[in-house]
């Protein structure tokens, strides 16, 4: 191990080195800012990443990466994007979970499971939304799909062998028509997957005499996927679009799950196998209409968007339990049947004066429908729970912002009010469960501080709100074994987080330091249910968290070889009366990203990025090193070929330590990143220059920034 970690240290001190010295080659950029010129042509090989002011701009389209099976493993790949084991959370490093946004309506992680990588042109990560946004998130993803300039039509099939500690498949076709102002698109996606995972935790709960472990050791799925999609786009005029658009996932997964596990009761012991049966299905629908119109007589700009979405799941299974090597006899049988239903409209308007400001208005409306019923059977005290719950919420939201310049100093001021009002009630109960109504307000104030053309300060603050997923809505449990219960809390507040900072640009290059306090933070914790000797495990609201960051982005580009290297240095401190405080110190998340590009069209590309040993208060987590190659090369044209080499340590283990209510625990969890891949993709088609002329289809026509 500690040869493993020493090769490790050495290898990250050499690319440390290696990227001062292509530091030492940049050239100096000659100052432009008295320059101006009316028109100019520029021709030249994209950048995979560029960077303003901390924010980076990922071009999916034209790199290595739109070979990626799917979007979740995309987002992996890119600088200060961390997700969760079990690929459910998305975190933008020293921010917490993002805003998700595709073009201009904002999304959640079913949208982008059912999202082709084929369909993806750029991926922004934006550190300081604007107004614009709402106001749930400190950072937003911004996704933005290919729409073509060029009239004729085009087809691409791909297929992605992934080999892991099993076959892993993913085919795909990706389809797109455009004559004169309408482009049409399409894309299906059949995916069968067997992805492998393995989590182990001990437990102590001293008040109860209790000592207890539990090891997943095989947990082995097989999961087919359909993915589908389609829209219109129709170009009115130069300013003015309506668009239509709906994708799809639909998903089925068996999947068996056997548990070994101790639990030492006072002087009772036990030695219990737990082998359960469980199925899935998984359907998920989403829709996007939207309408953008110049309204000439006063000069300004409306944009109007509706968006509908339908997530529906039904989980069965069925557990039985074989004690101290005797025989095994049934334990539990369950059905779980969530849904939930979200409706959102949108409309903004934006009014450019002469002098260069510009000022925005807009508002929000969105309308959730949740819905849990579950019945439980539990063969040993031979009763059934029948549960049936709804959840309702409903957000309206306001903002207004303002943005110009006043002697070459930029400022953006924009203030955002948002309403909402939740019912959550069981079926069964005269009164609700959850009864809220509550009103925020939102500042969040910008100043861009030129110093030449190629230096710059940003000063920012901003204030958010981080509400629960509908996911936490459902009352669905999952029996790991007589012992330990994983549960949903239906009883979550919204995290409020303050957050000041500055940045500092150098050319491409920045540096970013920032202070943030949550309310209300949201993490696991412990209950234990000394009625049923049961520890239920779910997440819950602590008293506080703080910290700071220190982001450096430091990309660079020497002769073949692009580099974007990003340094993160964090102090996180959470807190909360229930827990035990441990430390809080310093860690430090490292990314970097290389590209070469060699002679016939090759490219290669490292990628390695990681963390050091994690203590902030309440939890203290092990440190993380991650490796990827690949190697892509276009052959005649049409057909691209991608080599992919993927957690090359296959170090992808999550260790997590911490107490709670009096109940400390170590947990491990095992994922299956290790990967081999070959993907192969095929384009076919006429494409041709259109007469009508795209003039606002661009890398900026994003009306939300």
């Amino acid at each position: 191990m500690k040869k493993k970690l020493g090769f490790q240290n050495a290898f990250i001190t050499i690319c440390l080195v290696i990227s001062g010295f292509g530091y030492g080659q940049n050239t100096t950029e000659n100052d432009s800012i008295s320059n101006k010129l009316t028109e100019v042509i520029v021709s030249k090989e994209k950048k995979m990443f560029s960077n303003k002011n901390g924010n980076i701009k990922v071009d999916v389209a034209n790199s290595i990466l739109n070979t990626t099976p799917n979007t979740i493993d995309l987002l992996s790949k890119l600088p200060n994007i961390t997700i969760s084991a079990d690929k459910e959370i998305i975190t933008v490093v020293g921010k917490g979970n993002p805003l998700i946004y595709i073009d201009n309506q904002k999304v959640g992680m079913n949208d982008l499971n059912a999202l082709s990588v084929d369909d993806i042109k750029t991926i922004e990560i934006i550190n300081n939304p604007s107004s614009k946004y709402e106001a749930e998130g400190r950072a937003v993803i911004l996704i933005t799909r290919k729409f073509s300039k060029k009239e004729g039509s085009q087809t691409t099939l791909s297929e992605v062998a992934s080999f892991k500690k099993e076959f892993n498949n993913y085919l795909g076709i990706n389809s797109s028509f455009k004559k004169n102002k309408l482009e049409w698109k399409a894309n299906f996606n059949y995916n069968k997957l067997s992805p492998w995972e393995s989590h182990r935790i001990d437990y102590q709960i001293p008040d109860a005499n209790i000592i207890s472990n539990y090891n997943v050791a095989t947990a082995n799925t097989k999961r087919k996927q359909f993915i589908f999609g389609g829209g219109l786009f129709y170009k009115i005029n130069e300013e003015d679009y309506f668009s239509i658009s709906m994708n799809s996932k639909l998903q089925s997964e068996p999947f068996d799950i056997n548990t070994s596990t101790y639990n030492k009761n006072g002087d009772v012991e036990n030695n219990v196998v737990t082998h359960s049966d469980n199925k899935s299905q998984k359907n998920f629908i989403n829709s996007f209409v939207n309408y953008s119109k110049k309204i000439k007589s006063i000069d300004t700009q409306l944009f109007t968007g509706f968006q509908y979405s339908n997530f529906d799941q039904d989980s069965k299974s069925l557990a039985q339990n074989n004690f101290n090597d005797t025989q095994f006899e049934l334990a539990q049988n369950s059905d779980q049947k969530f849904n939930v239903g979200v409706f959102s409209g949108r409309a903004d308007l934006e009014k450019k004066f002469k002098n260069e400001m510009k000022l925005e208005v807009g508002g929000l409306y969105l309308s959730a429908d949740a819905k849990t019923d579950f019945a439980i059977s539990n063969y040993d005290t031979n009763n059934t729970i029948i549960s049936n719950y709804n959840f309702e919420e409903k957000n309206s939201a306001g903002y207004t912002q303002l943005s110009g310049s006043i002697k070459k100093i930029g400022y953006s001021v924009g203030i955002r009010v948002e309403n909402t009002d939740i019912v959550g009630k069981f079926k069964t109960d005269d009164a609700p469960l959850i009864d809220k109504n509550y009103t925020d307000l939102f500042p969040k104030v910008q100043f861009d501080i030129p110093i030449d053309s190629t230096k710059s300060i940003t000063l920012n603050y901003s204030k958010s709100i981080s509400r629960p997923n509908y996911s936490s809505t459902s009352q669905g449990v999952t029996y790991i074994n007589p012992y330990f219960l994983y549960s949903r809390n239906i009883n979550l507040n919204p995290i409020i987080n303050n957050q000041v900072s500055s940045s500092f640009q150098y050319h491409d290059k920045s540096v970013k330091l920032s202070y943030y306090k949550n309310t209300d933070p949201v993490y696991s914790s412990f209950v234990f249910d000394s009625k049923n000797d049961i520890l239920i495990f779910k997440e819950t609201n602590f008293d506080k968290e703080s910290g700071f960051n220190l982001e450096f982005t430091l990309p660079f580009t020497y002769k073949i070889w692009t580099s974007t290297n990003s340094l993160s240095f964090i102090l996180n401190k959470i807190e909360d009366d229930s827990a035990q405080f441990m430390a809080s110190k310093p860690y430090l998340y490292y990314y970097s990203n290389n590209e070469f590009k060699f002679p016939k069209g090759y490219t290669f590309s490292l990628t390695t990025w990681g963390l050091t040993k994690q203590r902030e208060g309440v939890f203290e987590r092990k440190a993380m090193f991650i490796m990827d190659l690949g190697i892509s090369k276009t052959f005649f044209t049409n057909w691209n070929c991608t080599l992919s080499y993927n957690d090359i340590f296959s170090n992808t283990i999550y260790e997590e330590r911490f107490t709670i209510n009096d109940i400390s625990s170590k947990a491990r969890y095992l994922v299956d990143a290790h990967e081999f891949s070959i993907a192969v993709k095929y384009s076919f088609g006429k494409i041709k220059s259109a007469e009508f002329k795209e003039k606002n289809i661009d890398d900026n026509s994003n009306r939300i920034r």
